[in-house]
């Protein structure tokens, strides 16, 4: 039976032996200056296919041995990538048709990521060389764990062979009815009915969201049956006591952003023991820390609140990320503050030459000691001393706040129907749009920034889930079935706080909008109803009731005119000649709960006092509310069961705010020199020590970029 968790705090970097200059041999130059910097784990091979089958067949595991044996010799553990991500170019000249054909055309050789995963060649030569690769390295002392592919997706493939087996799944899901699949899809509209199996057209410039939405579903439910499938062929050679991750990925804007549209990760982190992520994020100006706890918090929640690990976070990183003397420790213990078990970098080295050239490890391009090498030592000595290393590892959390997320309303929105728009605003037009994501970022954000922490949950959450959190949340849940919607009716009636916003419930799982008074059958919940929709121009948004201290604010993108029932509360109204009658926000009692809906775009501060008012209302602020806009605060229960109480500085200026627990100081500031080293007299003059008892209440001094943690 393989592991569920990791036996210690995992701190370590990508290191490929295969990437380094062939002039130098430094490996155990490399491996020393990782022990001394509290590396534990390295993780080698994910990329490196054409190096380990340089021509079919022929395996050369040279590199490999020389990481592996060099690890072993310097106490580091390591983590073996499948390395399937990256094609070599003798399986591209025998078969041209591993890579993906996408509605851009037939893909070239050269960069990564760009296979079809269902293409039976590239499925062939993979096994093998998986199954050549771990058999190889499977019993090596070192080996605790392996990570199947690398960022998988569907590589917005549109093969033959996809396409193909997209057909036999309809068939299957239809029983062959074609007369049920064209009435489903709406496909009469423009001429798209298609009444024989043998006429299915190319679905890659399809202009019915419905069918396209029905093939990017399928495309994610075979991105998980791919990592299944690697996972099952590495668990016929791994032994017991090895796990099997994957670094799943997100939305990006530059960097990590929101939900990822090609993987459903609730389904893809079936395949794996433990769930693993890639978290890349602004730093110097631009940390925040959201990004950070964004995607630990949908990893952590994939996994039904396990612990997980940062299998690539920035090291350097691109231009404009090199941290500022104490933003890498900080980062490292904002990781764990998320609930992971481990941080590792990408990577340990700067590459000398080719695509990622400039995305520079923890070493620069001169291989040598430097402030960010330095500043990592500094954390990994830091957690892996005891009593640290055990108060810390296997956090767990216990948030009374969710938000519900939907690939299928992700699909529809960001390819089909940005919200606000109607009739030819589709995705690509030329004109700026806003999708589900930002919808989404701005109500995580907006409860990050007030301190109320929360998991993610999918559209089939179970009742029994529901009903563990005292408010679930669904920005623009676009596509919702009518199990989604019947799960969320019991979930208020039964006591639950449920917030909706614009563009939620607005069609089925097919992307079909729903013929019935909008919310679907949800009306009499919200206690109000729209059916029409427009683009604001010059609208303020007036508030109401316990909303009535904030000020007005302009309406954002789309406004909902809401039509309140005689007993539905009334938070916020339109201000304009034409639209003054409807409402924009309401709540509503409803059973032994209530339901609130929020039918416009506000700006951010604006936002975050409407969700301020909404977790006061509903009982789950947390301890961290009053610290809002001060400290970040994120709260976890250790393995021996005490509470850990993280407060986070993401700014440039020292911070004084009163403790809003008591217990132990078990991580301190620390001051961190433009050497990356620690000043330890001005550490030393700091009031808070690790040991210091607190009190709640007590004047906690934070310095710039730096943190405390509690634990009680």
């Amino acid at each position: 039976m393989a592991k569920t968790a990791v036996d210690r705090i995992l701190f370590g970097a990508a290191y490929y032996d295969e990437y380094i200059p062939r002039d130098i041999d430094r490996i155990d130059t490399d491996m020393q200056m990782m022990r001394d910097a509290g590396i534990n784990v390295i993780r080698i091979a994910e990329s490196t296919w054409s190096t380990c089958e340089p021509q079919p067949g022929e395996f050369d595991f040279t590199h490999i041995d020389r990481a592996l044996d060099a690890a072993r010799r310097y106490g580091i553990q390591v983590i073996v990538g499948t390395p399937t991500y990256a094609v070599p170019a003798w399986l591209v000249r025998m078969h041209p048709d591993v890579l993906a054909q996408t509605p851009a055309g037939q893909g070239k050789y050269g960069p990564r990521q760009i296979m079809d995963i269902v293409n039976p060649a590239y499925r062939y030569y993979g096994e093998r060389v998986i199954r050549a690769l771990i058999s190889h390295v499977a019993y090596h002392p070192s080996v605790i764990g392996y990570q199947i592919d690398n960022e998988t997706k569907y590589y917005d493939s549109v093969s033959p062979d996809m396409q193909m087996l997209f057909v036999k799944h309809l068939r299957k899901r239809f029983h062959d009815d074609l007369d049920a699949m064209n009435a489903a899809f709406g496909l009469d509209y423009w001429s798209n009915r298609i009444d024989a199996w043998e006429d299915f057209p190319d679905v890659s410039n399809s202009i019915n969201a419905s069918l396209s939405g029905a093939f990017d579903a399928f495309r994610r439910s075979q991105v998980a049956k791919f990592l299944q499938w690697q996972g099952d062929i590495v668990r016929e050679v791994a032994r017991d006591d090895q796990f099997i991750t994957h670094n799943f990925d997100y939305d990006w804007r530059g960097y990590s952003f929101g939900i990822q549209p090609a993987v459903d990760h609730f389904k893809a982190a079936e395949a794996v023991d433990i769930a693993g992520v890639d978290i890349y994020h602004p730093s110097e100006d631009g940390l925040t820390g959201k990004e950070i706890a964004f995607g630990g918090d949908v990893s952590r929640s994939v996994k039904g609140g396990r612990n997980y690990i940062v299998l690539e976070t920035e090291a350097q990183g691109q231009h404009g990320w090199l941290p500022y003397p104490g933003q890498l420790r900080l980062q490292a213990y904002s990781h764990l503050a998320s609930g992971a078990d481990g941080v590792m970098y990408w990577h340990w080295h700067s590459i000398h030459n080719s695509f990622e050239t400039y995305w520079r490890g923890l070493l620069s391009h001169d291989l040598e000691p430097n402030p960010t090498y330095r500043e990592a030592g500094v954390f990994g000595r830091e957690i892996a001393q005891d009593p640290l290393a055990s108060q810390l590892i296997h956090m767990r959390k216990h948030n009374a706040v969710a938000i519900m997320v939907s690939n299928e309303s992700l699909n529809a929105m960001q390819r089909f129907y940005p919200y606000g728009a109607g009739s030819g605003s589709r995705l690509g037009s030329g004109e700026e749009q806003t999708g589900y994501n930002e919808v989404v970022r701005r109500v995580y954000d907006a409860l990050f920034d007030l301190n109320v922490e929360c998991d993610f949950i999918p559209t089939d959450a179970s009742n029994d889930t529901l009903s563990r959190y005292g408010m679930v949340i669904t920005p623009a849940l676009y596509c919702a079935s009518q199990n989604t919607i019947d799960a969320l009716r019991d979930y208020v009636r039964q006591g639950g706080h449920l917030v909706s916003t614009m563009r939620s419930f607005v069609s089925n799982e097919d992307v079909t909008v729903w013929h019935d008074k909008a919310p679907h059958d949800l009306h009499d919940v919200f206690g109000m109803s729209y059916n029409q929709f427009t683009r604001p121009q010059s609208v303020a948004v007036e508030f109401n009731g316990p909303l009535d201290d904030l000020d007005g604010a302009e309406a954002r993108d789309i406004i909902e005119l809401l039509k309140p029932d005689t007993d539905c509360e009334v938070l916020a109204r339109y201000r304009h000649y034409a639209w003054g009658a409807y409402a924009a926000i309401t709540r509503h009692s409803f059973g032994d709960g209530d339901a609130e809906w929020i039918a416009t775009d506000l700006q951010e501060d604006v936002l975050r006092n409407v969700m301020r008012e909404a977790v006061e209302h509903a009982g789950v602020a947390g301890v961290g509310l009053a610290l809002a806009g001060v400290l970040s605060v994120r709260q976890g229960e250790n393995a021996q069961g005490r509470t850990l109480t993280y407060m986070l500085n993401y700014s440039d200026a020292e911070v004084s705010a009163p403790s809003p627990v008591s217990g132990t100081v078990v991580v301190a500031p620390r001051i961190i020199s433009f050497d990356g080293t620690v000043d330890e007299e001005a550490t030393r003059n700091q009031a808070l020590q690790q040991g210091h008892q607190v009190s709640q209440g007590e004047d906690l001094v934070v310095p710039a970029w730096n943190l405390v943690v509690v634990m009680s």
